[in-house]
């Protein structure tokens, strides 16, 4: 009984709130609300200056997202994979942002809301390019298209600025870019990925020649690592601490050349499925991680990468 009770009270102020907010809704020149449930195209909203009014599993966005910060104010729909659509209705939205990646949802949503889905990682685009369109898109909807402009070029000159002087402190080497999954297995992410992408623009290879799904990572053991010993290691966070204990205490993984000679760098969060402001901030923490230990790290040439 007090479960029900204190969701009443929940609801109801929800209510309260949302009957304020469509009042102010009413007046000239109110902002569309936009309620959005995938995280790429809530970072790109927030990067043209637009703040919605409800979005989708907020806690674990500031956890891996990060960047952009969200405002206050903004309504937690529940989980991606699990909404609440009864939230959702009470937030009242005009237009509801989706993609591909939470399709399944569509049907329940068109009935609170006209849905606009954008796609950013799918199997027929390369996602640097799909997140410019996207970014554009959402300008052009929503009167903001010299904020779109402006992100764009921002972003690509923050990806030139971090490329600055990088390939030759990682001393001509190619990098794998992976993600933790236990102490034996990465998810290795290749040229069709976001961050393949990226890297490439930084006028770095990726080391990782295997087949990738669209999404671009493909789950592999760590000894996978070992077939490019020339190869930098860049561990992309989300990283589960038991995981990174037990990989530091594997034999195998401190007989890979890049961790005996310091080419590890481990990455703080950021999403793999993102948009322009998630690329850009890879390109930052990819740089600063590089040059950091490539103070130390022995170059393609045998040299160090300092001297």
């Amino acid at each position: 009984m007090s479960g029900e009770v204190s969701r009443r009270r929940v609801l109801t102020g929800l209510l309260v709130t949302m009957a304020g907010m469509r009042g102010a809704m009413a007046l000239p020149g109110a902002a569309p609300r936009i309620a959005v449930i995938d995280w790429a195209l809530l970072e790109t909203l927030l990067a043209i200056g637009i703040t919605p009014v409800a979005a989708a599993e907020l806690v674990q966005y500031r956890q891996t997202v990060i960047e952009p910060p969200l405002p206050a104010g903004i309504i937690d729909l529940g989980l991606r994979g699990a909404l609440n659509f009864e939230v959702l209705r009470l937030a009242a939205p005009d237009l509801i942002l989706n993609s591909g990646f939470h399709a399944w949802a569509d049907p329940n949503l068109a009935r609170i809301a006209p849905v606009l889905s954008l796609s950013i990682h799918r199997p027929d685009a390369a996602p640097y390019a799909a997140a410019e369109a996207a970014t554009r898109a959402l300008g052009d909807r929503f009167d903001r298209a010299v904020a779109a402009e402006t992100c764009i070029a921002a972003t690509a000159r923050a990806i030139d600025v971090a490329a600055e002087g990088l390939a030759a402190r990682a001393g001509g080497r190619p990098v794998f870019l992976v993600s933790l999954g236990d102490a034996r297995h990465v998810s290795a992410f290749g040229t069709d990925a976001m961050f393949g992408q990226v890297l490439a623009r930084m006028a770095l290879a990726n080391a990782w020649m295997g087949l990738t799904r669209y999404s671009g990572n493909a789950p592999v053991g760590i000894e996978a690592l070992a077939e490019r010993p020339e190869a930098w290691i860049a561990i992309i966070g989300p990283t589960a601490p038991d995981a990174l204990r037990g990989l530091v205490r594997s034999r195998l993984w401190q007989a890979l050349p890049a961790v005996r000679e310091d080419r590890v760098v481990i990455l703080d969060p950021v999403n793999p499925f993102g948009g322009l402001p998630s690329a850009a901030r890879f390109a930052r923490l990819l740089a600063a991680g590089i040059h950091a230990a490539g103070i130390h790290a022995v170059g393609a040439d045998g040299r160090r990468a300092d001297g």
